[in-house]
C-alpha cells in the first residue's frame, strides 16, 4: 500500500498554519532589539524549560502540530514505512534517558536532507536523508540526535530564553522555533527580517542545543548497539557533500556542522568501542522501496535495479530484487512483479515488506483468494499489525467483502485510533458498502487527523442526517462534535 499526503492531492485549508507564521514574524523583530541587550548571557544548558511549557501542553501542541504536517507537507503514510522507522526509533528510545513519552517517527517524501523533531516527540525525516545513508547506523544517527533535541527538551529551553528577552505570546514564540525546524528556507527568511544581533543570538543558542544533542546522541547510539562512528562519519559526509554548494541542504541550515563540531563528534566516538554491523535487510528494503516507489520513473528504475543486479553493485541481493520488483509493479508489468515476490516471500515468510508489495499485485491481478489466504494466517499470527491489517482490509474491500473488512479496521482502530491510513480506508470500505453514515463519520475523522475540525464537525452533521431511524449513531455523532469542538477550542487557549 502506499499513501501519500499531499498538498497537491489535498487541497485543505488552515488557520493556525497562517496565524502562526504571522505572529512569528512579528516576534522575530520585536526580538532583535532586546537579543542587543541580552548578548553576553550564555544558554543555560541544565534548565528543563518547565517554567515556560508543561509536558501536558508540549504534548497538545505536538498533536497539534502534527496534525498541521499531515495536511501540508507529503507525508509518507506507508505502512511498511511507517513500521520501519518507528521500530528503529524506539530501539533508540528505549535506551534514551528522561523519556516522558511515546515518540512518534515519521518520513516526508522529501529528497532533501533534513530531520527534525519538536515537541510531544514527534521526530521527522525527509526520504532523501534515508536513502543517502549507507547503512542503518548513519540513519540510527541522526535519529538519536533528534531524539536527545526532544529529552534535552531543547524547544522549551529556547522559549524560555526568548522569554527572558521579551515577554511574547505563545503562539508568536512557538512559530518563531517551528518554522525553522519544519521548513528551514522559510525560517530563515522569517529571521533575515530582524537585525544580524538577534540571528547571531539564536545561532548562538542553537549550537549549544547541538553540542549537548551531540553528545547524548552518540551515547545514546552505541548504548543502542549501533556504530557510534556512524555519527562522525556521516556529519563529514554531508559536510563534504556540500562543501561547495551555494545552496546547504535544509538539514545544515539547522543544524550547523563547522568543522570543530565534526571533531569533537569524532572525539566523543572515540570514548566507545567501534560497532561495526553486516548490513541489515530491513534497511536495504527500506531504501530500496523509497528509491523505487518515491524516486524516479519505472522504467529508469527497472534498468538501474538490473545494472545493480548485473554487475553485483548490491549490499544485500535480496534488497535489490525487491527493488526490481516493485519498479516492475510501478510499471504495471505485474506478473514479472509477482514472479519475484513470491519467491522472495517463499524464502522469508513473514517479511512484511514481501507481503505488502505481493497484496498490492495480487489486488492489481484480481488474485483476491491468494491474497486473502496469505493475509488471514499471518493476521492470525500478528493481530492488528499495520502492515497485515491494512492490507487484509484493503484486499477484503476488492474482494467486495465490506464487512469483514469494516471489522479488521475498527478492531485495528481500537489499538491505533489516530492512523490516517486506517480512517481513509474506512471510508472508501463505508462508501462502496453503501453505509452512507458511517462513510461520514469516518470521513470527519480523517479530516480532524488534518487538523480541519471544523470540516470534520459538517461531515459528522451530515452523517448525523443520513443516520435518521438510528438513535444510537446519531447519539455517538453528537459525542463526537462535541469532542471535536472541546479540541478545537483547547488549541485556542494554548
Amino acid at each position: 500500500m502506499k499513501y501519500v499526503i499531499s498538498t497537491k492531492r489535498k487541497k485543505i485549508l488552515f488557520t493556525l498554519k497562517p496565524l502562526l507564521i504571522a505572529i512569528g514574524l512579528a516576534a522575530a523583530s520585536g526580538l532583535a532589539g532586546a537579543a542587543e541587550t541580552d548578548k553576553n548571557r550564555l544558554p543555560e544548558i541544565g534548565t528543563a524549560g518547565g517554567s515556560i511549557l508543561s509536558l501536558d501542553k508540549e504534548q497538545q501542541i505536538g498533536d497539534a502540530l502534527k496534525r498541521q504536517l499531515r495536511g501540508s507537507q507529503p507525508l509518507i503514510n506507508d505502512p511498511v514505512l511507517m513500521e520501519y522507522i518507528n521500530d528503529l526509533g524506539n530501539q533508540l528510545v528505549k535506551n534514551a534517558i528522561d523519556v516522558s513519552y511515546p515518540f512518534d517517527f515519521f518520513l516526508i517524501n522529501n529528497k532533501e536532507l533534513n530531520a527534525f523533531a519538536f515537541f510531544g516527540g514527534h521526530v521527522g525525516v525527509h526520504s532523501g536523508l534515508l536513502t543517502t545513508a549507507d547503512n542503518e547506523s548513519e540513519l540510527a544517527s541522526v535519529l538519536a540526535h533528534e531524539i536527545s533535541h526532544v529529552t534535552q527538551r531543547h524547544l522549551a529551553r529556547r522559549l524560555e530564553s526568548q522569554s527572558r528577552s521579551q515577554p511574547l505570546t505563545m503562539a508568536g514564540m512557538l512559530s518563531g522555533v517551528l518554522l525553522t525546524l519544519v521548513n528551514p528556507t522559510v525560517g530563515m527568511a522569517a529571521l533575515s527580517t530582524s537585525m544580524a544581533a538577534q540571528q547571531q543570538a539564536g545561532i548562538n543558542y542553537t549550537r549549544g542545543n547541538e553540542k549537548e544533542a551531540d553528545r547524548v546522541g552518540i551515547a545514546l547510539l552505541a548504548n543502542s548497539n549501533f556504530d557510534p562512528q556512524a555519527a562522525p562519519q556521516f556529519f563529514a559526509k554531508m559536510a563534504e557533500q556540500y562543501r561547495y554548494k551555494s545552496k546547504p541542504p535544509a538539514m545544515l541550515l539547522t543544524h550547523p556542522l563547522p568543522e570543530s563540531r565534526i571533531s569533537d563528534a569524532r572525539l566523543r566516538a572515540q570514548n566507545f568501542a567501534p560497532n561495526p554491523r553486516p548490513p541489515k535487510l530491513s534497511f536495504e528494503l527500506a531504501k530500496a522501496r523509497i528509491q523505487a516507489r518515491y524516486e524516479g520513473n519505472p522504467k529508469d528504475n527497472i534498468k538501474n535495479f538490473h545494472y545493480i543486479l548485473e554487475k553485483s553493485r548490491y549490499r544485500l541481493k535480496a534488497a535489490t530484487e525487491y527493488g526490481l520488483a516493485l519498479s516492475y509493479f510501478e510499471d504495471k508489468q505485474y506478473q514479472q512483479a509477482k514472479t519475484i515476490l513470491t519467491r522472495l516471500l517463499k524464502q522469508d515468510k513473514t517479511n512484511l515488506f514481501y507481503v505488502d508489495a505481493l497484496s498490492d499485485v495480487y489486488i492489481q491481478l484480481k488474485q483476491f483468494e491468494q491474497g486473502l489466504g496469505m493475509l488471514s494466517e499471518l493476521n492470525l499470527l500478528m493481530p492488528n499489525n499495520q502492515v497485515v491489517a491494512l492490507n487484509y482490509a484493503n484486499v477484503l474491500m476488492e474482494a467486495k467483502k465490506y464487512q469483514q473488512a469494516a471489522d479488521i479496521l475498527n478492531d485495528f482502530l481500537l489499538v491505533k485510533p489516530d492512523n490516517f491510513i486506517a480512517y481513509d480506508l474506512l471510508t472508501a470500505v463505508y462508501r462502496r458498502y453503501g453505509k452512507t453514515a458511517l462513510m461520514h463519520v469516518s470521513r470527519a475523522e480523517t479530516l480532524a487527523l488534518l487538523g480541519n475540525y471544523q470540516r470534520a464537525i459538517d461531515e459528522l452533521q451530515t452523517g448525523y442526517e443520513f443516520a435518521d431511524g438510528k438513535p444510537l449513531v446519531q447519539k455517538r455523532i453528537k459525542a463526537r462534535v462535541l469532542q471535536f469542538q472541546e479540541q478545537e477550542n483547547s488549541l485556542k487557549r494554548l
